[in-house]
């Protein structure tokens, strides 16, 4: 079965399109993951208490979202220990019955892409993602050895096109028609050949939910590519914002991914989770925003 249609099918079990971000920022965890910043502490005994705390998160997932996005970032600070925490993160996350989007955002040229591509899409074991991001810059045959290893091996890209960050329209909204669109484009044709029963590619974009009328014109530029939408939440956006990317009104689940990493995981900060554990804090907001999801998006309960 192609990503797509597992993908589709994932999310209609969870019945929202709500994705956790796991980002495991050292300064935000948790006081009982406090040894994961500790100056005194080494990388192996650190990258063991983040791959602790991402293990949980992905056990509050379980059941409860089609899939998860680890940030290789905040793993590879650790070296080959972090490395190994990622990789566990993500086997664990599959032994869980989740999807796995590693938010890799590579990006070389062919030779070197072709790597990335197999270190992080192709062969059986299990801590190889269902799909990664991709960075676009370097053109067609630099994105083409990612295209080949999902064809190949069933698995799906999400490449970056509109990003969530403030200053990304420097490059991204430049020339005319700006370069988003022209990446848009390209997506939308390196998916062609990957388009699943559900209608929908293999090959997503990276849209933020940030830029709502910009992600309107880029849903019209890309019909059939999934979107990956980050932004909601800690960056401000809204369910409610993200509504223009899901265009089949008869399955209104179907054609995106939202994001949610720190609202989630960090919800133990916030003044209205004081007297919860950070646990807890991270079970209430799921809810909380998969109940919002899901109205911003008039989904039945059923």
């Amino acid at each position: 079965m192609s990503f797509a249609d597992r993908l589709d099918a994932a999310v209609m079990d969870a019945g929202h399109p709500l994705v956790l971000g796991i980002d495991p920022h050292f300064d935000l965890l948790p006081d009982e993951f406090g040894r994961a910043r500790a100056a005194d502490a080494s990388k192996e005994e650190r990258a063991s208490v983040v791959e602790s705390f991402c293990k949980q998160l992905v056990e509050i997932a379980s059941g409860r979202v089609a899939a998860v996005k680890p940030q290789a970032a905040f793993f590879e600070i650790l070296g080959a220990h972090g490395l190994r925490a990622f990789e566990n993160t993500v086997a664990h996350a599959h032994q869980h019955g989740l999807l796995v989007i590693g938010d890799v955002k590579r990006g070389d040229v062919p030779s070197t892409a072709r790597a990335y591509a197999q270190a992080y899409l192709q062969g059986e074991e299990p801590s190889v993602c269902d799909a990664i991001t991709v960075n676009p810059y370097l053109g067609a045959d630099a994105n083409q050895p990612f295209v080949d290893a999902c064809k190949q091996s069933g698995r799906g890209l999400f490449v970056l096109v509109r990003t969530s960050n403030p200053e990304s329209a420097l490059f991204q909204e430049h020339g005319e028609p700006p370069m988003s669109e022209v990446v848009a484009a390209a997506v939308s044709a390196w998916g062609d050949g990957l388009v699943g029963e559900c209608g929908f590619s293999s090959i997503g974009a990276v849209v933020g939910a940030t830029h709502p009328a910009e992600l309107a014109r880029l849903r019209a530029k890309m019909p059939r590519t999934p979107l990956l939408l980050p932004g909601v939440g800690a960056q401000g956006a809204t369910a409610a914002d993200c509504k223009v990317a899901f265009p089949d009104s008869k399955h209104p689940w179907r054609g995106a991914l939202i994001n949610s990493s720190r609202g989630i995981a960090f919800a133990w900060k916030r003044p209205e989770h004081a007297n919860r554990s950070w646990k807890d804090a991270a079970h209430k907001s799921l809810d909380t925003t998969v109940a919002e999801l899901r109205e911003a998006l008039e989904l039945t309960s059923g």
